[in-house]
């Protein structure tokens, strides 16, 4: 595959905006790491282990989802001039199928098949020796 100058350039460039001369600073903790480090360390020595953080604290804003979904129905609902209260149908029975009309059909074929290789055997010449 050929490859243009201006295509090295420019991959180049794009490699050298995107590279970091250095990696300090907090957005580079790796706090997995030093979690997993405590974890083995309290099983080491026989210590309990570290209380892990709270989960509200590490997911900033919880959302009940429950509480969000049913607050959207009902927006769409008012928007849609309908009451709230859902009006419930019955549905239509299904007819049933019996298993017989199945057994009917595949009986049927296997005698075709049966006739038509009757009718191979006697359409055949017969060999003499």
């Amino acid at each position: 595959m050929e490859i243009s100058e201006d295509e090295i350039e420019g991959a180049q460039a794009l490699i050298d905006h995107m590279t970091r001369d250095s990696l300090e600073g907090s957005e580079f903790v790796d706090h997995y790491t030093d979690a997993l480090a405590e974890v083995i360390k309290a099983k080491r020595e026989g210590h309990a282990l570290p209380a892990a953080p709270e989960a509200a604290a590490l997911a900033g804003q919880v959302v009940d989802l429950m509480s969000a979904l049913e607050a959207s129905v009902q927006k769409a609902r008012a928007s849609r001039g309908e009451d709230g209260d859902a009006d419930v149908h019955e549905l239509p029975a299904k007819k049933k199928t019996t298993a017989k009309k199945t057994a009917k059909k595949a009986t049927a074929k296997k005698t075709t098949t049966k006739k038509s290789t009757a009718k191979r055997a006697a359409a055949k010449p017969k060999r003499s020796a």
